[in-house]
């Protein structure tokens, strides 16, 4: 996923991109609103974070002229505005969501991840998926593996389509509980591993080449190859 950055507090910024560099997002990073309309008319984000004070232009003003251009990226308003007028505000010139500063980095993960979830969903991208030698037909609830159908629970099915979505990608144990389960994951709780195991058991274990590996100390990752397993 890409993200543009539009932060001109350095502290601020440099502490939402090691976080989401760190979770495989690829951020670009600027501090000045002109330079944010030049970045979002010259390149393709998932997802825009923005600051309302910047200077040269601010949040609102950016956010009118993105969707005036129509480009659809998902935009996230954060900022130490937190009035509910602000609020309202900032929806209106476009914005997809407003948070307020101070925040949660966790919080803002789970509601850009949502957002990108909604509007996956809404361009029907993962009606029907393939990847490696595994299909995955959402509109049919139809899973294959090498040609041969395997059958899932619901819950099963939402995990293994979560980890598709995110392939490649390592997921933690608190990202997957709260996409799949929607609950805050707690370290007494072996429900993400105890479904993991299940679902390796009906798409892994008859299978030359397994698709769902470990990352130690890091979670799970569906993927051909990994170092890990």
């Amino acid at each position: 996923m890409k993200c543009l950055l539009v932060e001109d507090d350095a502290r601020v910024a440099s502490f939402i991109e090691e976080g989401l560099t760190d979770k495989s997002f690829q951020v670009d990073r600027v501090a000045d609103g002109y330079e944010a309309v030049s970045k979002i008319s010259n390149n393709e984000y998932d997802v825009v974070i923005l600051d309302i004070m910047l200077p040269g232009l601010d949040g609102y003003e950016i956010c009118k002229i993105t969707r005036k251009r129509n480009i659809a990226s998902i935009i996230i308003i954060l900022s130490a505005l937190g009035d509910p007028e602000e609020k309202v505000k900032g929806l209106e010139a476009g914005a997809d969501d407003f948070m307020s500063k101070p925040f949660h980095f966790k919080e803002l993960l789970a509601r850009i991840n949502a957002h990108i979830r909604r509007k996956q969903l809404e361009q029907g991208i993962f009606e029907a998926d393939k990847y490696a030698d595994l299909e995955v037909n959402v509109e049919q609830n139809i899973i294959k593996r090498a040609g041969k159908e395997i059958t899932l629970t619901p819950r099963e099915f939402n995990l293994l389509l979560y980890l598709l979505r995110n392939r490649e990608k390592v997921l933690s144990r608190v990202e997957i509980a709260q996409a799949v389960w929607d609950i805050h994951f707690s370290s007494n709780t072996n429900v993400v591993d105890v479904y993991i195991n299940y679902l390796r058991n009906k798409i892994d274990k008859d299978f030359a080449f397994k698709l769902i590996h470990t990352i130690k100390g890091r979670g799970y990752m569906l993927a051909q190859k990994t170092n890990e397993s």
